[in-house]
């Protein structure tokens, strides 16, 4: 296959489009779309947000030293994109989306109950990355919806929350499952086994 070159620029897709809520009162309440999310750490649980200084949620994020990162569906779609071109100076997003803004456990910042899943975050430290911040955040909480919990296992079922992924300026809905981490080894070693059986 050939390959024509690109000028560099963000071309890591896809990624999760996913709807941040902050503020500590209800008057400063806001939501913010964001693709530029990430998983930083496992142990102990790390990740991130980078927003454009302009952007309303900076400041707000910049005092309050928390957030919430509230997963999206494919029926959160409208209200996903409209919060991302909306700004909160002008508008209540959380009234003119109709979504719910409920307490979080942990931190001082409103999750969006609509939401299949909302990780509270506490910032520990903020880079100036150029275009944006980027705000390294530690997970104190994770708010999962019962229904998606599975009984026997008690695992999340992303697949039927029905997630909403974000590339290259256009929203898509995740697919089929293809396979689970480290499918490709089972199956080998379940053939090697199945050999020394025969």
């Amino acid at each position: 296959m050939s390959k024509i070159p690109f000028k560099a620029g963000t071309m890591l897709y896809p990624l999760p489009a996913v709807m941040v809520s902050c503020g500590q009162t209800i008057d400063e309440y806001n939501i913010i779309t964001v693709a530029w999310v990430g998983t930083l750490a496992s142990e102990p649980p790390m990740c991130y947000v980078s927003i454009r200084k302009s952007r309303h949620s900076h400041k707000i994020i910049s005092q309050s030293k928390c957030f919430v990162i509230n997963l999206t569906t494919e029926s959160l779609a409208r209200e996903t994109d409209w919060c991302g071109v909306k700004s909160g100076r002008q508008h209540n997003k959380f009234v003119e989306m109709n979504l719910t803004p409920v307490k979080a456990p942990h931190i001082q910042a409103p999750m969006i109950d609509e939401s299949p899943l909302c990780i509270e975050c506490e910032v520990v430290e903020v880079k100036e990355l150029g275009s944006h911040d980027c705000f390294i955040a530690r997970v104190v909480g994770i708010n999962a919806e019962e229904r998606y919990i599975d009984a026997k296992t008690g695992e999340f079922d992303l697949e039927k929350a029905g997630l909403l992924a974000y590339a290259h300026g256009k929203y898509y809905s995740l697919g089929s499952k293809l396979g689970f981490f480290g499918f490709s080894v089972q199956k080998k070693t379940a053939k090697r086994q199945n050999k020394k059986k025969n």
